[in-house]
């Protein structure tokens, strides 16, 4: 009797997967792009959560050799499976290129990652759409419609409402080299969107992996200290996390324009807020809700906007 039950619920679960997979599908192209992109955004936030904690505990540069080491590991059971031809890159030229602009913006990311909230950061990190959209029309040649410029505008008013108060802090240098980042990582989602014309999502994710975390060890090595056994464990949890975002976020741009899903990047803010308070403690400013608030609304404006521009 337990038996049957067991097997009907698992039938039912099943159904209701296959279900959900055939309404996504059928969705529209750049909302099945931005689904990806916000999937990517919320499993970045827990991951920069969990290496914020390591950052504080170990040097941020040994924290950054470790992350992407353990997220080229958890490539390699895929890589098994699916054989070399499937992540055997068609430019790799483009992906070395990727992986050294990446792994410069995580230079200056990790260097301010302890010392700042986790809702700052990620709101700062937030300037980059601009940047983005500026590279998808001069580089990529992407249209940039004028709906697109507003909700970016408005998401980044958002983004400086929590930011301006931070910046005459003691803590303000950090909050610049944080900043600093942004366009770096925007050049590095720019190249990304690029490779997906001619390389696989894995592909992506498994090679600049393997890249970021050689072109990381020698800094790592500087200060290198033993990692504990928990350490090593919460280690290889951001390896996941880190390959199962990127690859989402590179779905998201081989489906949609890589400045249609910008707007969608500024939810992240939203589970930061949240994931702070819950890991850290962090309590959401007023400027932080109020800011949230505003991108919030780009969010759900841009969302309705692109939607309604495909019927």
């Amino acid at each position: 009797m337990r038996e049957g039950i067991v097997v009907s619920y698992s039938q039912y679960v099943v159904a209701r997967v296959q279900a959900l997979r055939l309404y996504f599908v059928a969705l529209p192209a750049v909302w099945r792009g931005m689904l990806w992109v916000a999937l990517s955004g919320f499993v970045f936030t827990v991951m920069n959560a969990e290496l914020r904690r390591l950052s504080m505990q170990l040097d941020p540069f040994q924290a950054q050799f470790l992350r992407y080491l353990m997220g080229a590991l958890v490539m390699l059971p895929l890589l098994m499976r699916h054989g070399w031809a499937v992540y055997k890159p068609k430019n790799l030229k483009g992906q070395f290129w990727r992986g050294a602009v990446h792994s410069l913006a995580l230079v200056l990311w990790f260097t301010a990652l302890p010392r700042i909230g986790l809702a700052e950061t990620t709101a700062i990190g937030f300037t980059g759409p601009i940047f983005v959209m500026l590279g998808a029309a001069w580089f990529l040649g992407e249209r940039m419609r004028w709906e697109r410029w507003v909700a970016a505008l408005f998401g980044l008013s958002g983004v400086l409402v929590v930011v301006g108060p931070k910046l005459g802090a003691t803590d303000g240098w950090f909050t610049l080299v944080m900043l600093g980042s942004a366009p770096l990582f925007a050049a590095s989602f720019l190249i990304t969107k690029t490779l997906t014309r001619t390389e696989s999502a894995g592909s992506i994710v498994l090679w600049q992996s393997f890249i970021v975390a050689l072109l990381s060890l020698p800094l790592g090595l500087i200060h290198w200290e033993a990692p504990t056994a928990w350490q090593w464990v919460a280690f290889a949890v951001t390896g996941v996390l880190g390959s199962t975002a990127h690859y989402c976020m590179a779905r998201g741009f081989g489906i949609a324009d890589i400045s249609a899903t910008q707007s969608l990047k500024f939810l992240d803010l939203i589970w930061a807020a949240g994931m702070g308070f819950l890991v850290f403690g962090d309590i959401p400013t007023q400027s932080t809700v109020i800011g949230a608030s505003v991108i919030l609304l780009a969010t759900i404006w841009i969302a309705n906007r692109e939607h309604r521009r495909q019927y």
